[in-house]
């Protein structure tokens, strides 16, 4: 399943459509502005939440929580000690972790569980200047989750950067 968004309009406080590889309207990603932390929403095409994403507040390192039905699903914050790549740790609340790694910045990284992959990113093979795939190539894996967290480490990347 190949899925493109558009990089622009990746922001907080910005609404945008995520589509599949045939161009229809798949996920709309509902920016939360004038709020006290990042906040936003992945929502179905017919305006169900589907996942919702807000910054920790007080933590030591930003930290992105990832909750579905108001229940929290996963936590994903940097690793330590990734000096030479970014780095994230994505913990799910029963256990698993899954590991993104890459050029964050690029959108050039992949989502692995356990050293297998899960989804890759990338603006490589795409024509369109500002727009970055998110392939999931488990059939058996959660593309609301996995798009989550693709975004997710770009805004956690993007803000220790100073970007944001």
């Amino acid at each position: 399943m190949r899925f493109l968004v558009r990089d622009r309009l990746l922001g907080f406080g910005d609404d945008y459509w995520i589509e599949d590889d045939r161009g229809n309207k798949v996920f709309l990603v509902d920016g939360k502005a004038m709020r006290l932390r990042d906040t936003f929403e992945l929502k179905d095409t017919r305006g169900r939440v589907l996942i919702d994403i807000h910054q920790k507040m007080l933590a030591l390192r930003d930290t992105m929580i990832i909750e579905r039905d108001g229940d929290p699903l996963a936590t994903i914050k940097r690793k330590r000690l990734s000096l030479l790549r970014n780095h994230y740790r994505v913990s799910l609340v029963d256990g698993t972790e899954l590991d993104v790694s890459g050029k964050i910045l690029d959108r050039e990284f992949a989502i692995d569980y356990d050293n297998e992959l899960l989804a890759q990113i990338s603006r490589r093979r795409l024509h369109v200047r500002e727009t970055y795939g998110v392939d999931v190539v488990r059939d058996d894996a959660d593309p609301a989750l996995l798009i989550a967290v693709a975004v997710c480490v770009i805004h956690l990347a993007e803000k220790e950067r100073g970007e944001d």
